[in-house]
């Protein structure tokens, strides 16, 4: 299964997740969460950031979202968290 990066236009596909996540973290600016401030990275993290630290309510009032929004991240976390050799992430991330 081929992974994308998907951050805006983001063209970048990679073999495993680990890889498209290190990417996500290196490759793209760093974004503040609309719901505490803190300084979180763009992609899978930042979205994971929010829907464990921060209720679906905080995350519909502070980005504008809708129930299909939730339901949207909700899938791919899942789909992540599923498939994600986390010990080898942070191999990855840690460098």
């Amino acid at each position: 299964m081929a992974w994308e990066c998907g951050i805006d236009g983001c063209d970048a596909v990679f073999d495993d997740v680990e890889s498209a996540i290190a990417h996500q973290v290196s490759a793209h600016e760093r974004l503040e969460c609309a719901v505490c401030g803190t300084i979180v990275p763009d992609g899978y993290l930042g979205i994971r950031h929010v829907f464990t630290e921060h209720s679906r309510a905080e995350y519909v009032r502070a980005y504008g979202a809708d129930s299909e929004d939730v339901r949207q991240r909700e899938k791919l976390l899942e789909e992540i968290d599923e498939t994600v050799d986390e010990k080898r992430l942070a191999e990855f991330l840690n460098g």
